[in-house]
């Protein structure tokens, strides 16, 4: 008896240290998200227990409305010099699928950016808040931003992102969160689909999380929202009050 839980407890172990606790998860829990207070981490990376990368980033918002933020989303950003003016030095070029006006679900941010030294080709789907965050609840308060990020030229997503900017006494403040290791296969046929596959079944293990999505990765990505959502802020409000006539 005692050398079969011997046996069971070697093979729990393994199982574990490959797969991860509860590997195949895709539903990322909304409460510290979500929550009005600040969390132990705001800015930094960590690797939870399924393997997946977790990178936050906290950005101040001196001045900046929550739907200041939603208004640049979903109707003034349409070009490629949009796109650049919002980081110079790292955003290269951008284009929109599915965007219909004043909407961001269902559309796709098709944008070339640089993510640390390398040029990354992404198509980052904006989706329902609710399909990532659970327990999100719309609120007049703050905008809850998230998406399904991949390679534009693999059907493949691997992250996915949620930025929430809550309504405070000076502005707002933007609670950016991805969750890096998230492996789907997007249907060809409809790419706001997925499907099924040998990569998303093997992707999602905590040991091809490990290889694949690194620290240096992850700070890389933490550093880049860092710096985007600072320069956001910097000239929103007076773009927004010039486009707006408010």
């Amino acid at each position: 008896m005692r050398k079969h839980i011997v046996i069971l407890a070697v093979a729990a172990t393994l199982f574990i240290a490959v797969f991860g606790v509860n590997p195949w998860a895709t539903a990322n829990r909304g409460k510290d998200v979500l929550s009005y207070s600040h969390t132990d981490l705001e800015t930094g990376v960590y690797r939870a227990g399924n393997g997946i990368m977790v990178v936050k980033a906290l950005t101040r918002m001196p001045d900046v409305e929550p739907e200041m933020v939603r208004w640049w989303f979903a109707d003034y950003m349409q070009t490629t010099e949009h796109y650049q003016r919002w980081y110079p030095t790292q955003h290269l070029w951008m284009d929109w699928e599915n965007k219909l006006p004043g909407k961001h679900i269902g559309a796709s941010h098709l944008v070339d950016e640089y993510i640390g030294e390398t040029i990354n080709k992404l198509r980052i789907q904006f989706v329902d808040p609710s399909e990532i965050l659970n327990n999100y609840e719309e609120t007049n308060d703050r905008f809850v931003i998230c998406a399904r990020g991949g390679l534009r030229e693999e059907l493949i997503n691997a992250n996915k992102m949620c930025h929430i900017v809550t309504k405070t006494e000076y502005g707002s403040e933007m609670r950016s969160v991805f969750w890096m290791g998230y492996v789907e296969t997007r249907d060809p046929n409809n790419q706001n689909e997925t499907v099924l596959s040998i990569q998303s079944l093997l992707g999602n293990t905590a040991l091809a999380r490990a290889l694949i999505f690194d620290k240096h990765s992850a700070l890389a990505l933490m550093d880049h929202a860092i710096g985007e959502m600072n320069i956001l802020a910097g000239f929103l409000p007076e773009l927004y009050e010039t486009e707006t006539n408010l």
